[in-house]
């Protein structure tokens, strides 16, 4: 059945793998694309003829609600977890458009983020600590549907939880939260992730290997490409339901955290130094501590979640949708991080 999909981010990082996936495995659906300018829009256009180009932005409500309501899905993937008035569009833009006939519900596929799971140590005003707290969408999914209103990107996920609960029979939705995600994008624009390449941008240019704090931070990590195969496996259940998991699937229980693995953000940059050194673009490396407000002058927020804990377990779209992440590994992945970074600092110089 073909249907019609909305999406906003298709010129971004996963906003762009996820429509490529998706686009060559369902080619037949009705894409609809919300690009900011008409320059990106012909980018998207070239690469994908049959997808139809809205012109406008996050702040544009009426649009948003508009677009949404046309749909049969949305796939919130640009800004998702931070623009609350997107997401108070997009829910109203559903609950607007639905026919009223809860055989034929709408679905609203949101991305969040695990920064959210960092609360306890920015709170605490803990940098570079260990922990042993680990989230788990399955056995715990309560938990992380119930996150103090504090946390990073909560207040967006309530608003879609909000709507899940409350227009449950109309509205299905999910929220798929990815850690650091890596690897080369298949997007027609955006191909370049943050967290993982500021670090070796900082490993190159700054020539040292940060410590942030105590060094002994952890946080989650997953392919790009695996993560556009769990939003593809939820359009394909929107499009065909499995009768008796829809409960399970979306709404207060639709949560999934995207994982496929963890690093130390520590060794992870030691490893970063140590395949510099290999490339022949830096010797001697030694590590350096890094503050917060260090790290926010280095590079930023992305320098300081180096010292923040986000652990997690992603077990439900394994055991509801079958996903079964393949990409290689961050680590396997770090010499092409590198020959990319350096491929751009030098461009730019």
């Amino acid at each position: 059945m073909a249907l019609k999909i909305f999406i906003t981010g298709a010129t971004g990082y996963i906003g762009g793998d996820t429509l490529h996936n998706l686009y060559a495995k369902h080619p037949d659906h009705q894409y609809t694309a919300l690009v900011r300018t008409k320059d990106k829009a012909a980018i998207v256009e070239k690469a994908y003829p049959n997808v139809q180009i809205v012109i406008g932005d996050l702040d544009n409500s009426e649009l948003l609600e508009e677009q949404a309501s046309k749909a049969d899905i949305v796939l919130h993937t640009a800004d998702a977890s931070d623009h609350a008035g997107a997401a108070k569009a997009i829910a109203a833009g559903l609950v607007k458009g639905h026919s009223g006939n809860s055989s034929k519900p709408r679905y609203w596929l949101h991305t969040g983020g695990t920064g959210i799971l960092t609360y306890e140590d920015s709170e605490a005003g803990r940098l570079g600590e260990h922990s042993d707290k680990e989230y788990n969408d399955w056995t715990a999914v309560n938990e992380l549907t119930h996150l103090p209103a504090s946390a990073f990107h909560r207040n967006v996920d309530e608003i879609v939880l909000e709507t899940g609960e409350k227009h449950g029979d109309v509205v299905k939705t999910a929220i798929v939260c990815p850690p650091t995600i890596y690897g080369k994008g298949r997007g027609p624009v955006a191909t370049r992730s943050r967290q993982a390449y500021e670090l070796t941008k900082l490993v190159l240019t700054g020539k040292y290997i940060p410590v942030v704090g105590s060094g002994k931070a952890r946080w989650n990590n997953v392919h790009v490409s695996d993560l556009a195969s769990l939003f593809t496996l939820l359009v394909e259940e929107a499009g065909n339901p499995t009768a008796d998991k829809q409960s399970e699937l979306w709404g207060s229980k639709g949560y999934y955290l995207a994982e496929n693995g963890e690093h130390v953000w520590t060794d992870l940059a030691v490893r970063i130094g140590q395949e510099c050194t290999k490339q022949g673009y830096i010797s001697n490396l030694e590590k350096k501590s890094l503050t917060k407000e260090a790290a926010l002058d280095q590079a930023g927020f992305e320098a300081v979640s180096w010292g923040w804990n986000s652990r997690g377990k992603a077990e439900r779209a394994k055991h509801l949708l079958g996903w079964k992440p393949s990409g290689p590994s961050i680590e396997a992945e770090v010499p092409n991080m590198v020959q990319e970074e350096h491929d751009l600092l030098s461009k730019k110089a």
